[in-house]
């Protein structure tokens, strides 16, 4: 391995949760540093912060909802930035589907009109997904109302106080708010047979002059997930969870393993990209992104000859 190889150092942009854990294992066991990488993880409070972070060269990659690749790459961002190369390069959680949480008092859509619902962003991410579940059930723009508040920690905070009637979850948010009461009011599957959720996303220009540097970062998830995976493992990856998410309620991290490491509705062990599951993104963006704009083929925002290399060299 070259000198190079050994001090290149990234920096790393993710939205807080349960979703980073292979991240954080390659971090804790030393898989990064292995394949000569040192990563700098930043915690981003919501899309806008993250975008703009990339645009600007402070951060390199990101683990980040599909949504927000298409997105900022279009224009179709909340912020006046515009990444043109933006990538995915690896799929994360694309077999679980968000839920609609709502507050106890909330069972029906119905129940929502005039309410306020929590998003990250109201023009990105999935935010979409939400509108398009209201609109199926009846609901239209201007019968409830999005506010931004941030990532998903911040959610379920808020949701906890009472500041909104509902939001969308993902494992283990949406456990553990039913358990505290919270309904299910329905999940993204009602209106999605595909979706590419979260993935690690880059800028082509700087993935093509740092590629060496990118390999060895997906290499080393790929190693991570195989170790997540591997049931012998498992104490020590909830330990790796609970120090990583501190204050996180009793027995979250077996919540958040049963549902990200199921073989069904987990990670793909590879990182493979769902891409029906972006065109499933494309539709929902053609829909309700603004302003509005044709988009390209799937193929035109996500690149697999990384990960492809990546898995090579195993």
């Amino acid at each position: 391995m070259t000198g190079k190889a050994r001090d290149a150092r990234v920096t790393l942009i993710v939205f807080p949760g349960g979703f980073n854990w292979p991240v954080w294992v390659a971090q804790e066991r030393g898989m990064f540093a292995r394949h000569g990488i040192g990563v700098d993880i930043v915690t981003t409070p919501g899309s806008v912060f993250q975008w703009t972070s990339l645009a600007s060269g402070e951060s390199q990659i990101a683990v980040t909802l599909m949504d927000n690749v298409v997105a900022y790459r279009e224009g179709q961002g909340e912020a006046p930035v515009v990444v043109s190369d933006a990538i995915a390069v690896m799929g994360l959680d694309n077999r679980a589907m968000p839920a609609l949480l709502t507050s106890p008092d909330i069972t029906r859509y119905a129940d929502l009109e005039g309410k306020t619902l929590a998003v990250d962003a109201v023009k990105t991410g999935n935010a979409l997904v939400l509108i398009g579940m209201l609109e199926r059930a009846g609901l239209r723009p201007g019968d409830y109302r999005l506010e931004r508040a941030g990532g998903v920690t911040q959610r379920f905070e808020a949701m906890q106080r009472g500041e909104y009637a509902g939001a969308l979850f993902n494992s283990p948010f949406e456990g553990l708010l039913g358990a505290l009461g919270f309904n299910t009011l329905d999940s993204a599957a009602s209106i999605l047979p595909h979706f590419q959720g979260h993935v690690v996303a880059v800028r082509k220009g700087w993935a093509e002059a740092n590629r060496h540097v990118l390999v060895g970062f997906l290499r080393a998830i790929v190693e991570s997930l195989a170790w997540l995976y591997d049931a012998g493992n498992r104490e020590q990856a909830f330990a790796i969870y609970e120090r990583n998410l501190p204050g996180s309620p009793p027995a979250t991290a077996q919540v958040a393993y049963g549902v990200l490491f199921d073989s069904a509705t987990g990670f793909p062990r590879d990182g493979e990209l769902d891409v029906d599951g972006i065109r499933e993104v494309l539709t929902l963006r053609r829909r309700y992104g603004e302003p509005k704009k044709t988009l390209s083929d799937a193929s035109a925002y996500y690149e697999r000859e990384f990960l492809e290399q990546a898995l090579a060299r195993r």
